[in-house]
Order: C-alpha cells, then structure tokens, then sequence
C-alpha cells in the first residue's frame, strides 16, 4: 500500500508540474502564434484561433522585421552588449574566486566581504553617478560604457558564486599539481576551471539572461544608435502604436534566444546554483 501510495503521488506530482510548465508557456507560444498571423487576423480573433484555422500562418510579419533596420541593429546591438558583458564576468569572477579561494594575501576575508556587500547595492543609485562619470570621459551612448556597467554589477554575484564552488575543490588535487610543478596559472587553468564547469556555466546563464533581458540600463545608457533589442521594441510601441507585425515577432526573438540558451544548459546550471549555494 505504502509504494502504492508513493506511486500514486510521484504520479500527480508530474502532473502538477507538467501544468505548471504548460501555463509558462503559454505566453510564448501565444506570441510565437501571433507572429506567424497577419495583422487583420490578429485585430479580427485571438492567437488561439490559429489551431483552428492554420491557413492563418505566414511568415510575412518576420519578413517586415528584417526589412526593419531598427530592429535588426538593434539585434546586433543586443548581441554586442550581451557576448562581451558574459564573457568579461565570467573570466574576471572565476580568476578573482580562485584567487579569493585559494591564495594567501593580506586582507583577503575583508576584500571578500566588501565584495559581498556589494550584492546589497541596488542598481538604480548608480544610474545618475555613472551617466555623469560616463558623461565626462565619453563613454556616455556607446556600447562599451553599457559593457562596462554591466560588468561591474555582475561581478560581485560572479565572484561571490565562483568562490564558493571553488572552495570545494579538494586541497589534495591543487597540492599535487603544484608538486608537479605547475604555478598557480597551470594550476586554474588545468585543474580548476574543468572542475568548475558547472558553476562557471550557471554564471554564465544568469549574466546572459540579465544582460540580454535588460532595460533599465539599456534605456539611460544607450541612444539611437546603440539601442537593444528590448528598447527599440519599446520604442516602435511608443511610435508606432498599431505596429504589430512587427512587435511580434520581434519580441518572440527576443525572447526566444534567453529561453534556448537556457534550456541548453539547464543541467549544468542546476548543479552550479546548487554547489554554489552549499557554503
């Protein structure tokens, strides 16, 4: 009776996250819908009516995208921004957490908790500060100075996550290769960073996610030119009220590419949030 009984409830407990998981999704595959529809069929009947009548779906709307040259630089834009803001976070938070893990300098448990308690400081009081130092050094309306931003808020996460994952790593291992000669270089690069696979790619799934979804930063940092594809979306709703043919399927790329990313790693970032999360 008592396997029974927990058959029975592994059984509903799928079930129950098998809706969950539908009702996620459900806003997705009503904007992929929506894009594949014409305007007058979207303006006529809801997205569900397409199950009804495929006849409606056409690749027009994605067509008119690619004719838009706002959206599409403001693609490429997104993808300049969100590549090198990754990239950066990664490498810099992994040397700066075996450095903090693993080697002796003065002050490190004090440089360490300065780090941490850099995690409280909201993103919002540096808004005014930073466009004003930007401002002064030119930095204001490109794409490095958003980098830049984004760099230095994502790093006390990043190092505060690495650190912890590689505290774990058995002392014996980082011994025996110095024994063998290797310097601390060889040592983070050899023995470490395989090691570290799944944190660093958890880090990278959450920079990723934040930086290509982001808006707030986007809105003061950015101009015309240099706009992602979150804040020209913005902007052709506030220009171009009815211009839904080409809002739709410029937001279901847009939200597309974080969700593939995602679920491309979603092992390696469930056991990276959770190693990282032990001490």
């Amino acid at each position: 009776m008592s396997r029974l009984l927990e058959k029975i409830n592994g059984g509903l407990v799928r079930v129950f996250l098998i809706v969950v998981a539908l009702f996620w999704l459900v806003p997705t595959i009503g904007l992929l819908a929506s894009s594949l529809r014409s305007p007058e069929d979207m303006s006529a009947s809801g997205w569900w009516h397409v199950f009804a009548k495929p006849s409606q779906l056409t690749f027009d709307s994605y067509q008119k995208l690619l004719e838009n040259s706002d959206i599409t630089n403001s693609l490429w834009n997104t993808v300049l921004i969100t590549v090198p803001a990754t990239v950066l976070v990664v490498i810099i938070g992994a040397l700066a957490g075996y450095a903090f893990a693993w080697m002796e300098f003065p002050g490190r448990d004090w440089w360490f908790l300065t780090v941490v308690s850099l995690l409280v400081v909201p993103v919002q009081v540096a808004l005014i500060p930073i466009a004003e130092l930007f401002g002064r050094i030119g930095l204001f309306g490109t794409i490095f100075g958003v980098v830049l931003f984004h760099v230095g808020f994502g790093l006390p996460f990043a190092v505060f996550l690495l650190r912890n994952f590689f505290a774990e790593i058995p002392r014996e291992l980082l011994e025996a290769a110095r024994l063998d000669g290797a310097g601390e270089l060889r040592v983070f690069t050899r023995v470490v960073m395989p090691l570290g696979g799944p944190a660093i790619a958890s880090l990278g799934i959450f920079q990723f996610l934040w930086v290509w979804n982001d808006m707030l930063v986007a809105l003061v940092f950015t101009k015309s030119g240099t706009q992602p594809i979150t804040v020209a979306l913005q902007t052709q709703v506030r220009q171009f009220g009815n211009n839904v043919d080409v809002l739709a399927p410029g937001a279901f790329i847009s939200m597309v590419i974080p969700l593939a990313v995602f679920f491309a790693f979603q092992r390696q970032f469930v056991s990276g949030v959770m190693a990282g999360a032990v001490k």
